[in-house]
């Protein structure tokens, strides 16, 4: 089989190839910066983003964009405010598809899923998309995950479950791609919120709290812009919630714990080498929350600590203080 090219080597895009860089099949890994994909061709280690695993003989590194679209199918991985630009490079260089989304974001200023992003940029192009609860490190180290195939072509979406699917990471499929990509996006400013509440010290019955009326924040504004509530309940939503507002390898969370422990925001991100896709997916989701008339008080808090300086534990006692209602 022809080279199937993953376009974005960060942690998650280098566990993808690493996962299709099977016995069968070769990969090609696509950087956009010229220098690191020489030294990743070199090294064969993704020292900057995923360090201590071996790139194989059978997943080669370029930063040839017009080679990646050759390909008979690609893997889109890069980081949402990227999206639209490679998108439209891989259709300028006249790929044709089909695309696999692994993106989670909202893009800035049009508040658009990924795929969405996609298939203005990449017109006629089919596409799924790939979410889930999804630590690129335990995946690359072969430890069970679950995750989620969605889109509106089933025929797809069960080719890139069988393209993926290994002893330890199992695809899923649906139809719900709104849902998919809204649990994937949204969760991301709920697990900065979750970090901050750890950062403050306020034990784990506030961080309970949290997540449960998030979970009901990502619901109430997926399903008023076309996704189905069941969804959130499923590895994409509540799955994807869990482990990226609990787990120390989660970016989201440990931007929370730092900003929970006083950290400038700005400051944080100053020395970070990856995206923290909360931080630009929170302004993107209150607009279109304010569009869909939904309320969403937690990432409305997020937001004004990461972006008009309130204090979170100020953040933290109004919403403690909102009106009493029924669950």
């Amino acid at each position: 089989m022809e080279k199937i090219a993953v376009v974005g080597a960060g942690a998650w895009g280098t566990t993808l190839a690493l996962l299709l860089a099977g016995p069968d099949r070769s990969v090609l890994l696509w950087e956009k910066f010229p220098d690191y994909a020489r030294q990743l061709a070199g090294e064969r280690e993704n020292v900057k983003f995923l360090p201590g695993f071996e790139l194989p003989e059978n997943l080669d590194v370029t930063d040839d964009l017009a080679l990646a679209a050759s390909a008979p199918a690609v893997v889109l991985v890069t980081p949402s405010f990227a999206c639209r630009e490679t998108a439209g490079r891989l259709a300028a260089a006249g790929c044709r598809g089909p695309v696999l989304v692994a993106t989670k974001g909202l893009e800035a200023g049009s508040g658009l899923r990924m795929s969405q992003v996609v298939a203005e940029a990449m017109p006629g192009v089919a596409w799924s998309v790939l979410s889930g609860p999804t630590i690129a490190r335990e995946v690359a180290a072969g430890r069970p995950t679950a995750a989620v195939c969605a889109g509106p072509d089933e025929k797809l979406n069960f080719f890139f479950q069988d393209l993926f699917s290994t002893g330890h990471f199992r695809l899923y499929t649906s139809a719900d791609a709104a849902g998919v990509e809204f649990g994937g996006a949204l969760k991301n400013p709920l697990a900065i919120a979750a970090g901050i509440v750890e950062g403050l010290g306020l034990g784990d019955n506030a961080k309970a709290t949290l997540l449960c009326r998030g979970l009901a924040e990502m619901a109430r504004l997926g399903t008023a812009l076309g996704g189905q509530e069941r969804t959130f309940f499923g590895l994409s939503g509540l799955g994807d919630l869990i482990t990226t507002a609990c787990s120390p390898q989660s970016r989201n969370h440990r931007f929370g714990v730092a900003i929970g422990g006083g950290q400038p925001a700005g400051d944080y991100l100053k020395g970070q080498e990856s995206v923290v896709e909360g931080y630009h997916s929170a302004r993107p989701a209150l607009k279109l929350a304010a569009g869909a008339g939904v309320e969403m008080p937690i990432i409305s808090q997020v937001a004004s600590v990461l972006f008009e300086g309130k204090p979170p534990a100020a953040a933290v006692r109004e919403l403690m203080g909102r009106p009493l209602k029924a669950e």
